[in-house]
């Protein structure tokens, strides 16, 4: 078992979040993983992107060449990463913000609203929370009781009453699949 997931979108979108709470996910599960983050030359508002691996074998490397799973939070960061993705791969899009379909045929892709969703939550920075939910749901690759150790982790105890939120955005996002 190994995914490669390149998750990108603007800065300040939590794409940094979302791929360190699966690697921490990996780690508590006793995993190998990497993380790998690309900035823009702007934090917020500019480019950003991570790569993740999650591995059961030990990982030679943190570049992904070929994905096995693209999050697109923005329509450039579907222009930009889907062709990196591997026939039959997962494209989980960000259609709050994305209104074009992929240009591949070859991809199982899923459409989450997640901007709106997150809006109907009180709080639109748990997008991001939405589309991993949706992205666990869909691959099993880490439990859910993981995710939540890891944002307790990554949160601390300053803001751990973010915990409810963000566990609601989450299941959110598995049910958006699940219905799909």
């Amino acid at each position: 078992m190994i995914e490669r997931i390149v998750c990108a979108g603007f800065g300040g979108q939590g794409v940094m979040s979302m791929g360190q709470l699966l690697t921490y996910a990996g780690m508590i599960e006793g995993k190998h993983v990497t993380w790998l983050p690309s900035y823009g030359p702007e934090m917020r508002g500019g480019t950003a992107n991570c790569h993740v691996i999650l591995s059961e074998e030990p990982v030679a490397s943190p570049i992904i060449h070929e994905a096995t799973c693209v999050v697109a939070m923005n329509l450039p960061s579907l222009v930009k990463f889907e062709n990196m993705l591997q026939k039959d791969g997962l494209l989980l899009i960000n259609s709050s913000l994305v209104n074009q379909k992929p240009s591949r045929e070859d991809v199982k892709a899923y459409y989450i609203p997640a901007n709106e969703i997150a809006k109907e939550l009180g709080n639109e920075k748990a997008a991001n929370m939405i589309i991993l939910g949706a992205f666990i749901e869909l691959t099993k690759i880490v439990a859910f009781d993981s995710i939540l150790s890891a944002l307790r982790k990554v949160f601390g105890p300053t803001k751990e009453h973010l915990i409810p939120l963000n566990q609601e955005a989450l299941e959110k996002g598995a049910a958006v699949v699940r219905e799909q």
